[in-house]
């Protein structure tokens, strides 16, 4: 997969924006550029970004999720709010508008479902929870989880078709 270094970071504004007021911490902002990007890869054919994400504690992280966020902080795009007791959350909210022109209306769509799903349906423990899967348990922490890998994840029958190519690609082809 290509990475759009670009394309990601406004994904990141754009989904602070949408998702402000919501309760939106570091947590809600990692699962919502996850299941974009792999939900977008199952649908779409492709990811919307292209971007890494590695096995952490608590479930899959994008790879440049620090830098960017720094980067979005420094050009006044986004406000990190810091959380004032130990377990609140650290709140990420849009300063300016989020330029979303480079995004088609099928990514849209998947961005818009998601934060939905993921801020309005979930709190951050129970969002973390849901990505402990076996997709998750496949990398070790700090190892990369391929967008390929979303295939194990749906489940489906095998049937005389999968079973035919099976048996030629054991074969040779």
């Amino acid at each position: 997969m290509d990475f759009d270094r670009d394309k990601f970071k406004k994904l990141v504004h754009y989904i602070c924006e949408q998702a402000g007021g919501l309760d939106f911490g570091s947590t809600k902002l990692n699962k919502c550029l996850w299941f974009s990007d792999t939900i977008a890869y199952l649908k779409l054919g492709r990811p919307i970004t292209g971007e890494r994400y590695v096995a952490r504690q608590f479930g899959p992280v994008p790879f440049d999720i620090l830098p960017v966020q720094r980067e979005l902080v420094r050009e006044g795009k986004i406000a990190v709010g810091e959380p004032s007791a130990e377990f609140d959350n650290r709140e990420f909210m849009s300063q300016k508008k989020a330029d979303a022109s480079e995004f088609t209306q099928d990514e849209i769509g998947i961005v818009q479902q998601v934060i939905h799903f993921v801020c309005c349906e979930h709190t951050a423990r129970s969002i973390s929870n849901l990505t402990h899967d076996r997709l998750w348990k496949l990398a070790a922490i700090g190892e990369d989880i391929p967008y390929e890998a979303m295939f194990i994840a749906r489940p489906g029958e095998i049937d005389e078709h999968d079973v035919s190519w099976a048996n030629r690609e054991l074969a040779g082809g």
